[in-house]
């Protein structure tokens, strides 16, 4: 980008979306979002306390109307998901375990649940600390009316994370010096105890969700931190036996570069249009779009996820916060370089709604604008349109 172009206005009429952010863990800002610059917020749900707290939020902001692709999106598209850093509060009762039998009381349900899903098995305080676990039964059947209130809402946030420990729980002096305007949940800066959920309780939850998004043809938001073999391979079982047939057999063979995935999706594209019963169009145990938010993989993966077989399109996010501070910069820098024009999209992963959200936009749009050697207007109307498919295909 020259270095007119980086000082030139910001073309926020050509349309600015912001594909993944938290603006309902600080309520006080939502009254912010209808002076905001960007066009629509992609608000994230994680947990019980924001589910109905994201709903509120786009009812308010669009009078209850969803948004459609052939009108204005709205300001608030709301999503709705369960993060892996609360799936412990899942039980996955379609196992039989039993923590899930009727003829043993509530706490001891709670006990063998917490126990059986963290790592290393914690003691009963610490257990007793934690919520009250839901089915994941519930949790599906709560997503599914909401998501159907919103045909077009994604399924997010979602997916897995080997890094995260629990926080620790409250101490009388943390409870009384808390942040009021805080939606309730979150960390809040405790201290992290020694407990992890265990991978596998993160797939279950994980599966459960990209299966009703499968069903429900929505693209999801994904998490993904030191897992991304792990989400993949995830994904590479529900494609299983659904994969495109486009390409030809000599392109089968071969290993696909980037760029050969970026010329597939147009072509896939194209036949969908020709071909009204294809898979997509079908129920099926996975999302048609997913989007890998704030990736922080390297190149190579990409291979993977962009291959032409792949039934769901795979797009990538980038946030200035997460993706350009510190030593894996130049990692993101090679990575946004190699993707295809139609994949990338921006943004915030901020927690509260106004100027700075509007900030953090501009600040990544002109950075991949710059990586990609794209003019500011022809960028910011390339990441418009991917963020308008990556939504309505």
């Amino acid at each position: 980008m020259s270095q007119d172009e980086q000082t030139a206005d910001f073309p926020w009429h050509l349309g600015v979306f912001d594909a993944h952010c938290h603006p309902t863990d600080t309520m006080s800002s939502i009254a912010e979002i209808p002076q905001m610059k960007a066009s629509t917020l992609t608000v994230m749900s994680t947990r019980g306390e924001d589910q109905d707290l994201v709903l509120e939020t786009a009812v308010s902001l669009t009078k209850g109307q969803a948004p459609s692709q052939g009108s204005a999106t709205g300001r608030v598209l709301p999503c709705f998901g369960w993060h892996p850093w609360f799936s412990h509060q899942i039980i996955d009762d379609a196992t039989g375990s039993p923590e899930t039998e009727q003829d043993i009381s509530s706490i001891e349900q709670k006990k063998l649940h917490y126990k059986k899903v963290l790592t290393p098995e914690p003691d009963d305080d610490f257990i007793l600390s934690l919520p009250d676990p839901k089915p994941i039964s519930q949790l599906l059947s709560e997503s599914r009316a909401r998501l159907t209130a919103y045909p077009h809402s994604p399924i997010g946030e979602v997916g897995l994370d080997r890094a995260f420990r629990l926080p620790q729980p409250w101490t009388a002096e943390e409870k009384e010096a808390r942040d009021e305007q805080t939606t309730p949940g979150s960390r809040e800066g405790r201290k992290l105890s020694p407990y992890r959920v265990q991978l596998a309780h993160q797939k279950a939850v994980l599966e459960a969700q990209l299966r009703l998004a499968g069903e429900l043809q929505r693209p999801v938001s994904v998490h993904s931190v030191q897992a991304h073999g792990a989400v993949f391979d995830l994904f590479r079982s529900l494609w299983s036996g659904h994969e495109r047939k486009n390409a030809s057999r000599r392109e089968r063979r071969r290993r696909y570069s980037v760029t050969d995935a970026h010329a597939g999706s147009d072509a896939e594209d194209e036949r969908r249009k020709q071909d009204p019963e294809s898979p997509e169009e079908k129920t099926l145990p996975f999302p048609p779009r997913i989007c890998m938010h704030s990736y922080s993989g390297p190149v190579d993966p990409l291979k993977q996820f962009l291959h032409q077989s792949n039934p769901s399109d795979v797009y990538f996010s980038f946030s200035s916060v997460i993706n350009f501070s510190g030593p894996s910069s130049q990692k993101v820098i090679d990575v946004i370089k190699a993707l295809p024009d139609d994949r990338v999209l921006i943004e915030s992963d901020l927690h509260t709604a106004g100027q700075q959200m509007d900030d953090l936009l501009e600040e990544v749009a002109r950075q991949i604008c710059d990586i990609r050697g794209w003019t500011l207007h022809h960028g910011v109307q390339q990441l418009a349109d991917n963020w308008r498919r990556f939504i309505f295909g």
